[in-house]
């Protein structure tokens, strides 16, 4: 039997919300989603960069010079 989703608790400190206490299902959901917005922001980022290519040669070269 799947567990009711509980709505998140807001505490208030001084009358004013200081804090949020979820369930950790819906926590580990609210980065999962961060996540995948700081990715597709990165992906959007790289998009607008101009492609530069080098042949495979100029490559292996580099990686046994190091």
């Amino acid at each position: 039997m799947r567990a009711a989703r509980r709505k998140p608790e807001i505490v208030l400190k001084n009358g004013k919300p200081s804090a949020v206490i979820l369930g950790i299902r819906q926590y580990e959901e609210m980065l999962e989603r961060l996540e995948d917005a700081e990715d597709l922001r990165w992906l959007r980022d790289v998009r607008k960069k101009p492609l530069h290519y080098r042949k495979l040669e100029e490559v292996i070269a580099e990686i046994e010079r190091a």
